[in-house]
């Protein structure tokens, strides 16, 4: 076989392998890529460049980019003014307490679903779905009368147990245990497994990918809840890090570099999970595509 008669993608030069040519469609998928994130990054670049400004500086004309004397004085104000530290505590302990409540209610609703048969079945899963279209805040009465009347109030637990009812967490859940095979429980059951034994051996191992997904969106959401631990909590020491930092700045007029001073410190721990769980969530969302 001559060179002349290789396939092209086996076919090298001198300075070594073919570069592959790119189509158009290829072209145009990586310009929007490109686009869409810088459409995405400028308004943190913003937030980031504001926060660093002198509080007069932020309010001049014509805007500028890039702070002309940096400063940190924003953070110093924000830190100074409220109890970070104990707003960070809280926010973690919510946000980690609501992540696994939802998984361990999301899983066993999800495999119920998917996995057994009893009267209603269909019709509670209808309700299930319809609860994804009821806006949290229609709740908000009913739910601030029950936490009151189970006190609740200013409370660990109040916050938390609202937030764990995820209707749409089980319904991802549950189209990914539809795309798993019976064999494998099967399997277990010929071994003498039991139907707990089957769910917690079987089906989460084999779910892992999605479950860090549901994971990491139930924790973003709860640290990122503004409304809900706004209402049920008024002891400044039960304040979450978007209440707390709202309160700062209600209490200190409209303040833009302080503002975004505050925005930067909030978001920053979400960075810093979502960079180190970047892939498990990437591999997650892409294979309950694929199952569902």
């Amino acid at each position: 076989m001559t060179a002349a008669t290789l396939p092209a993608a086996t076919r090298r030069t001198r300075s070594g392998p073919v570069a592959p040519r790119w189509s158009f469609p290829k072209a145009a998928t990586a310009v929007g890529a490109v686009i869409l994130a810088l459409v995405w990054l400028v308004p943190l670049f913003w937030a980031l460049d504001t926060s660093l400004k002198p509080e007069p500086e932020t309010t001049r004309a014509p805007i500028t980019w890039f702070p002309q004397s940096p400063t940190t004085e924003a953070y110093r104000s924000v830190i100074d003014q409220g109890d970070l530290i104990r707003w960070f505590l809280n926010s973690t302990v919510v946000s980690i307490l609501v992540t696994a409540l939802t998984l361990l209610v999301s899983v066993l609703a999800a495999y119920g679903f998917s996995r057994t048969t009893f009267p209603g079945r269909r019709v509670l899963f209808g309700l299930i779905i319809a609860g994804i279209l009821v806006p949290p805040q229609v709740l908000i009465v009913p739910l601030f009368q029950e936490m009151t009347g189970l006190r609740l109030v200013d409370t660990y637990w109040g916050i938390v147990l609202p937030q764990v009812v995820a209707p749409v967490m089980v319904f991802v859940l549950k189209k990914f245990f539809d795309g798993i095979s019976r064999d494998y429980e099967d399997a277990a059951r010929v071994d003498g497994a039991s139907r707990w034994r089957i769910v917690w051996s079987v089906m989460v191992p084999m779910s892992r990918p999605i479950l860090v997904a549901v994971g990491i969106f139930t924790f973003i959401g709860a640290w990122n809840n503004f409304l809900w631990p706004f209402i049920v909590t008024t002891d400044p020491s039960m304040m979450t890090i978007p209440v707390g930092l709202a309160n700062v700045q209600g209490s200190y007029g409209l303040r833009y570099a302080q503002i975004m001073a505050s925005a930067v410190l909030g978001g920053l721990p979400l960075l810093i999970v979502y960079a180190l769980f970047q892939r498990q969530v990437v591999r997650g969302v892409g294979d309950a595509g694929i199952k569902g």
